[in-house]
Order: C-alpha cells, then sequence, then structure tokens
C-alpha cells in the first residue's frame, strides 16, 4: 500500500501543481487513499520532494528529476510490479501485477528516461511511447538492468 500510495503522489504532483500537504491529502483521499496529514507529511520527507517556486510565484511539490541514484523507492516499485515486457517498434508494453501498472508507470515517469514520451497505464499493462525504434532498445536494457539486480 505504501509504495502504490509513494507512486500515486508522484502521478498527482506531475499531473497537478500542489502546494499544501493538505491538498496533496486531499487528492489521495480523492484517488481512493485513506490518508492523514501526518502519513502524506511522512512520504513527502521519504520521497525526498522539494517545493519549487513557479514562475507565477507558486510554491508547488516536485520530485528532483535527473538523479541518476533514482531513489530506492522507485526501483522497488518497479521490481515489485514487473511481471515483463516487450516491443512493437517504438512502443514498449510492460505487463504488471495487477493492480500496479500505475504505481510502476509514475516510477518509470519519475526516472526521467530522455528517451520516454509518455505512458499510458491500464490495471496490469502500461505502454510506452519512446521516440525510437533504438530508443524503445535502450529503455528496455536500462528497465531489465533494474529489475535484475
Amino acid at each position: 500500500m505504501k509504495v502504490g500510495r509513494q507512486a500515486k503522489i508522484i502521478e498527482l504532483i506531475g499531473k497537478y501543481d500542489i502546494e499544501t500537504q493538505e491538498e496533496l491529502c486531499a487528492r489521495l483521499n480523492e484517488e481512493g487513499y485513506d490518508v492523514t496529514q501526518a502519513t502524506v507529511s511522512r512520504d513527502i520527507r521519504a520521497l525526498k520532494l522539494t517545493k519549487v517556486t513557479e514562475s507565477n510565484g507558486r510554491s508547488v511539490y516536485r520530485a528532483v528529476s535527473g538523479n541518476v541514484d533514482f531513489s530506492h523507492k522507485y526501483i522497488s516499485i518497479l521490481k515489485n510490479g514487473y511481471i515483463s515486457m516487450d516491443m512493437a517498434q517504438n512502443i514498449l508494453v510492460v505487463k504488471t501485477v495487477s493492480g500496479m501498472a500505475m504505481a510502476v508507470a509514475a516510477a518509470i515517469d519519475a526516472m526521467d528516461f530522455r528517451e520516454v514520451v509518455g505512458c499510458i497505464a491500464g490495471d496490469d499493462t502500461i505502454m510506452i511511447a519512446i521516440r525510437t525504434v533504438d530508443g524503445c532498445l535502450e529503455v528496455m536494457k536500462k528497465i531489465r538492468a533494474i529489475v535484475d539486480n
């Protein structure tokens, strides 16, 4: 539950400009996660989220990207949810444990692979649009390296 909730947090802060823990808590509750502000506060610390000032002057939560370490949370989500993957030209299809596709897709998005254009997740399947066929092979290699370690 914690891993899925934290993946949902990453997804939400990427989708919305969330300024407060209370706002994040409300969004999580709307998504079906029964959380308190204290839980959200611990998750923010664990995910090492930071507040950044946008051009409009609002301070919003963001995940630190470009970190080669990727954070053990994302790696854990990927390893725990991953089953298999296959490619169809520049589309990578990742199969996951039932109910984990959105969390794994959020983790892949947070890893910020330069080859990835975007992810669409269902219940147990993710379709990842990748710029080129070679890029698809490279992302497969990167994912394999993560899940095989």
